[in-house]
This record gives C-alpha cells, structure tokens and sequence, in this order.
C-alpha cells in the first residue's frame, strides 16, 4: 500500500483568515519555512509541531493522506 501525502497548510491559513507573516511570529519559525511549506515534501519535525501547535491541530492536520492500493 501506498500513501499520497500533500500539505494543505495555505489552504488552512486561508481558512482561518491568517497571513503567513502571523504564522510564523505565532509558531516562532522563519516565514520563508512557512511559504515554502506546501511545496516542500521534506519537513523539519521541529517546524511541524509548531505549526500544529500554533493552529491548534494535530500534525496529521496539515496534511491531506490518500492510501493507494496499487
């Protein structure tokens, strides 16, 4: 089984009416981590718990996981 992973987080941002510049004062990482976000496939772990913790979510959160079963 497979897995197709792909971040959402601007779509979260969007949502929530957030700016990546806010984000990012809140999680305490560099914007640029932020912006690259939903294009990166490699994410630090350090990053990806503060995001989820600055938005309130869990990490799997930020993220949209199809299984494939091919």
């Amino acid at each position: 089984m497979k897995y197709e992973v792909k971040p959402k987080l601007l779509s979260i941002l969007k949502e929530r009416k957030l700016t990546q510049l806010q984000l990012s004062e809140k999680a305490g990482i560099p914007q640029g981590s932020i912006s690259r976000f939903d294009k990166s496939s490699q994410h630090t772990d350090t990053h990806l718990f503060a995001i989820a913790d600055a938005l309130d979510l869990k990490i799997e959160d930020l993220f949209e996981v199809k299984k494939n079963e091919k």
